[in-house]
């Protein structure tokens, strides 16, 4: 019997809210998820709740329950090619290694490499993650038997060819109309331009139209390297924000992965079309992309969220390793340590990747009537002992994803003392590494 009710007691619960800047409410209690929902919540340890009619008790002494993390930007299937490609720059990782060997891929591919960064996921505490890639239908069958929460879109590219142009709208507007809303609503899906130097004007005009159209968000990658930025100024006469809002391309559902290199002005256009921004901060360490002006971002109450972008490029999806390398490497970038505070930092892995995705009135935080997607953190751990006074300073400077101890989302357990239980975790690996072995054989056959 799948269980409905399910009251978590006696845990130390972690609450980012998202009405007071930079405040994170911690308190000892109990909290009640009746269905897909968070239903009751007790903010004083010796108020227990009624615990008639739960079919499952959790016991959270020693466990610090917290939101569900939220990773703003991946490409999930590539999670076949993790250590594929290393230590180069972006235009040769992709130019030489990963779109010749993308060239075998197919839908069997793109859902095994799914179900590998899914079961990765859940096992380091993301409940929510938005995926751009290819066979997004597939990678949709992935999210759904698995349990999680995911926003999907296709990855659009056509470099001005007209023909290749309409079967990219043909496939994101199938995965649109077949995807949306599905798998108990955990699917939503976005119109997924790669880039403003991939994808041709008419292309990013028309994505503008149809997700008006569909009433869908827009995830693209933009201003992730300093040669993008010289291409699309060459091709355009404008900086890459610039040329998107000179076309009416930007508003409030646009996600922008990456961001590293922005000028002022596109920072101020950023602010006015209150466009979100994915930062990917140890992708562009790993591709020295850059560093993204994260403190600045947030000081202009612009919001940020994080990404992992994909492990060809991390290489893991673990988003604790992403929440103190983004404090950190502002830290180092600004010269003050007193920059991107760990308060700060879990905001942008829970409430703030939630407002980036649209989600903030489903997700995000810890209050009644929001969709229970939570995590429960073991903090017996021995690499967070002693525990802060703090909590978020320890789940950000010393944290990682094994210290996950369960994972639940639209209020189902998808993890429970580290055991996944709506996946065949061995299975999924043995599978994953047939497949990467095929993709080779294919890329050394098409030179």
């Amino acid at each position: 019997m799948e269980t409905k009710n399910i009251l978590i007691k006696s845990a130390t619960i972690l609450n980012p809210k998202s009405a007071e800047k930079d405040n994170i409410e911690a308190f000892k209690g109990n909290l009640l998820i009746e269905n897909d929902k968070i239903a009751e919540i007790s903010k004083k340890n010796d108020e227990p709740i009624n615990s008639k009619g739960v079919e499952k008790i959790i016991d959270g002494e020693n466990k610090i329950l917290m939101p569900g993390l939220i990773n703003t930007h991946t490409h999930m299937s590539m999670n076949l090619f993790r250590g594929l490609a290393d230590d180069m720059a972006l235009d040769e990782w992709l130019n030489n290694h990963i779109w010749p060997t993308e060239a075998g891929l197919n839908g069997e591919y793109c859902y095994d490499g799914a179900l590998l960064a899914i079961a990765e996921m859940i096992k380091s505490g993301t409940t929510t993650f938005n995926d751009m890639y290819f066979f997004m239908e597939d990678v949709a069958k992935a999210v759904d038997e698995s349990g999680l929460r995911g926003c999907l879109s296709y990855g659009m590219i056509d470099f001005g060819d007209e023909e290749k142009r309409e079967n990219e709208f043909k496939e994101n507007i199938n995965l649109i109309k077949n995807c949306n809303n599905t798998a108990e609503g955990r699917i939503k899906t976005f119109f997924g331009p790669h880039a403003t130097f991939t994808a041709s004007k008419e292309l990013l005009e028309r994505v503008r139209y149809e997700a008006n159209k569909y009433n869908v968000g827009i995830h693209i990658h933009m201003n992730e390297t300093k040669k993008e930025i010289e291409d699309v100024k060459e091709a355009t006469g404008k900086l890459p924000f610039e040329y998107l809002e000179d076309i009416g391309f930007l508003n409030s559902d646009v996600l922008a992965a990456h961001g590293v290199w922005l000028s002022k002005e596109e920072i101020k256009i950023i602010k006015k079309r209150d466009v979100k921004i994915s930062h990917n901060p140890c992708s562009n360490m790993k591709l020295a992309s850059g560093i993204a002006p994260v403190q600045e971002l947030l000081s202009k109450n612009i919001c940020v969220g994080l990404g992992t972008d994909s492990v060809a490029s991390n290489n893991n999806l673990d988003m604790f390793e992403e929440i103190k390398f983004a404090s950190l490497l502002q830290k180092v970038n600004t010269m003050n340590p007193e920059a991107l505070n760990s308060n700060q930092t879990i905001k942008m892995a829970t409430i703030n990747g939630a407002n980036a995705l649209n989600l903030e009135k489903e997700i995000g935080s810890i209050e009644i009537g929001k969709k229970a997607d939570l995590i429960l953190i073991d903090n017996k751990s021995v690499n967070l002992n002693p525990m802060s006074e703090k909590i978020s300073s320890n789940l950000v400077y010393s944290a990682n994803g094994s210290n996950v101890n369960t994972t639940i989302c639209n209020g189902k357990i998808l993890m429970e003392d580290r055991k996944l239980l709506t996946l065949n975790e061995s299975k999924i690996i043995e599978k994953a590494n047939k497949s990467i072995k095929k993709l080779k054989e294919i890329r050394e056959e098409l030179k």
